[in-house]
């Protein structure tokens, strides 16, 4: 991917919209712009840089922070006039501190969700709730409950059993999610690791 390849006629200011998504969890990040230094810069040093429209000159996202944005995956649109960086982010993207300048749900997709509602439940300790008893009992009985639905669902998949095995397959993860929050861990922190050992 070239510079000329962008069609710049279309862009206000002659400067090419950038989007930048997680290349982990797929959440979009933030917007930014580049002209041809910080195009170029982006390529030569793999951490976006982009050219700030009210200070009128470059800027690296985490030169300051460390809060580097390491890019993964680059694609332009099907009109040549914008495009959309994947990446790794070392840190917060907005200046707020939060993950991404947009204010969209954390989490997303239902095992995230689920992710995320065990994270609140760790949080408030509402009571009569099982996950609340599991995070009272601590990380031994949580282990163990791991250790069991993972033979469930194995014996499950050695006899054949589908419906079965989807059952105790679901109460598995449920509770690996739970294990992971008690460890101080989430599916991120995962799929992090699975991405590294992947590239």
């Amino acid at each position: 991917m070239k510079f000329e390849d962008f069609k710049l006629d279309k862009c206000a200011d002659g400067l090419l919209p950038v989007i930048i998504q997680d290349a982990v969890s797929m959440k979009v990040l933030m917007l930014g712009y580049m002209n041809r230094e910080a195009f170029e810069k982006t390529l030569a040093t793999g951490n976006v840089t982009f050219f700030s429209r009210t200070r009128k000159q470059l800027w690296t996202k985490g030169e300051t922070s460390g809060d580097f944005l390491k890019v993964v995956e680059m694609y332009l649109d099907c009109d040549g006039d914008t495009l959309l960086i994947k990446a790794n982010p070392m840190g917060p993207t907005c200046h707020r501190g939060t993950e991404s300048c947009f204010d969209t749900p954390a989490e997303e997709g239902f095992v995230r969700k689920l992710s995320a509602l065990i994270k609140k439940r760790h949080e408030e300790m509402p009571e009569n709730s099982y996950t609340t008893r599991l995070f009272i009992k601590g990380v031994k009985k949580i282990a163990q409950k791991v250790g069991e639905e993972a033979v469930e669902s194995a014996i499950e998949a050695v006899d054949g059993n589908r419906n079965r095995f989807v059952y105790e397959a679901s109460d598995l993860l449920y509770h690996y999610l739970v294990l992971l929050e008690e460890m101080g861990c989430n599916i991120s922190d995962i799929e992090k690791e699975l991405l590294f050992r992947h590239s």
